[in-house]
């Protein structure tokens, strides 16, 4: 059974992640927080003890919902293309889905916490590296049912499918393009292309 403290702490986390999607980690304040949820900052502080174990519960959950939400549901597809494309529009999805204020939180936190070192930065590119090495398992689990070609790298078809993704972040959210959502499927296609059998 949830206890009202861990509801209260899930509350607090999940409010924390909407806001980091907008103002960054750093933008996320025990002050600013206490606020929307009408709580005290004591009251708040005490479920965390420290900003930087918020910033890595908001981490750990927003983690736990991408697995969820992108990674669990394109798994389940079959094996070669059908797999990577559902990885490719459940990420769209969540990262770039017009209702979704503030686009994907591990975009908007990626520069601030590159240079920076510490517990919080060692998460996120653990996260990071655990979508990377998904989307490479994905091509190389097609390549082992014979879907696609042998002598590709699935490391840099991950790669690359990552760049596409992030491109369109920035071109749906920084640049508005209502293209954005098309020219990401192009470019999906010819990476798909450039994966199967000639």
């Amino acid at each position: 059974m949830v206890t009202k403290g861990e509801r209260t702490r899930a509350e607090i986390v999940d409010q924390g992640a909407r806001m980091a999607r907008v103002e960054g980690l750093n933008g996320v304040s025990i002050g600013q927080l206490a606020k929307e949820l009408s709580m005290s900052k004591s009251g708040l502080f005490a479920h965390f003890g420290s900003k930087e174990a918020l910033q890595l519960a908001i981490l750990e959950h927003t983690a736990a919902q991408f697995v969820d939400e992108v990674v669990r549901p394109a798994l389940s597809q079959p094996r070669g293309e059908p797999r990577l494309r559902a990885a490719f529009e459940r990420w769209l999805a969540w990262g770039v889905a017009e209702e979704a204020r503030g686009g994907c939180l591990f975009v908007a936190v990626a520069a601030e916490l590159d240079d920076r070192p510490g517990p919080v930065r060692d998460r996120f590119v653990e996260s990071q590296r655990d979508w990377l090495d998904t989307l490479a398992q994905i091509v190389a689990a097609g390549q082992r049912d014979g879907r696609f070609r042998t002598d590709v790298d699935p490391e840099q078809a991950a790669f690359e499918l990552h760049g596409i993704l992030l491109a369109t972040h920035q071109a749906f959210r920084l640049f508005r393009d209502p293209a954005a959502h098309a020219r990401a499927r192009i470019a999906f296609d010819r990476l798909v292309t450039s994966l199967a059998h000639s």
